[in-house]
């Protein structure tokens, strides 16, 4: 089945997609709507928005001029799986990091990943803090994403040590950000990250006003980063 509205965006986004990514797509979206039933993994059920506001979005990472594929990835704050799964099923070649710190959410990427046949994807239920300090994780991946996680100050230190030195963090976000990131400029220079540029995401089919914060890793993270858990939420550099 072909979802209309993620079809007319992909295509926006010079992204074609196969009849079988249409139906992992079509068997996400039900996975989602059945296990929201149980407990909250996003506000957004309807067929419709979800193509919109949730695949699409996810998918617009190509507007900042990277292409994923083959390229290894953590998603930090997985969540329900956005902006991770969708990219892993447009782009199948991707090796894909889900780190969720709450269990049930957990629980369901492990069961959607398994459900829609994907191979190469790791759930990882552990709290940013924890897992960046891990040496398998710590600065081993070329892309680093998050979206709807945290403030560009906090997200700052529980991404950047996640990313190899010459690899890139991009934030998913919307609305008037210049005054969180003019914040948010300190603690990522500290965190060995340089701003290269704010993408506006123009595209017919998402309804509000989406931005890519695209940051390069530009020197290795020191050790005392990230601190303990909760701290980097409660008082982010500055």
């Amino acid at each position: 089945m072909i979802l209309p509205i993620l079809n007319h965006g992909a295509r926006e986004l010079g992204i074609e997609l196969s009849d079988h990514q249409f139906d992992q797509f079509e068997k996400y979206y039900h996975l989602l709507f059945e296990w929201n039933k149980k407990f909250n993994l996003t506000a957004v059920t309807d067929y419709s928005e979800v193509q919109r506001v949730h695949f699409l979005d996810s998918l617009s990472l190509i507007r900042a001029g990277i292409v994923p594929d083959g390229l290894r990835i953590i998603d930090v704050g997985a969540g329900a799986g956005f902006p991770g799964l969708p990219l892993k099923i447009a782009f199948p070649q991707l090796k894909l990091t889900l780190l969720e710190a709450t269990g049930k959410k957990a629980v369901f990427l492990s069961e959607t990943v398994a459900a829609l046949d994907l191979d190469g994807v790791t759930v990882l239920n552990a709290r940013a803090e924890d897992a960046a300090r891990q040496p398998e994780h710590r600065e081993q991946y070329e892309l680093v994403v998050s979206r709807a996680v945290a403030s560009l100050d906090t997200l700052g230190e529980l991404c950047l040590s996640f990313c190899r030195v010459g690899g890139t963090f991009i934030a998913y976000k919307k609305g008037d950000i210049g005054n969180e990131v003019d914040g948010a400029l300190k603690a990522i220079e500290t965190l060995g990250g340089r701003l290269r540029f704010i993408q506006d995401i123009a595209l017919t089919d998402l309804p509000d006003s989406r931005k890519l914060v695209v940051i390069d890793k530009i020197r290795h993270t020191s050790p005392e980063y990230p601190r303990r858990s909760g701290l980097p939420a409660k008082k982010p550099i500055s």
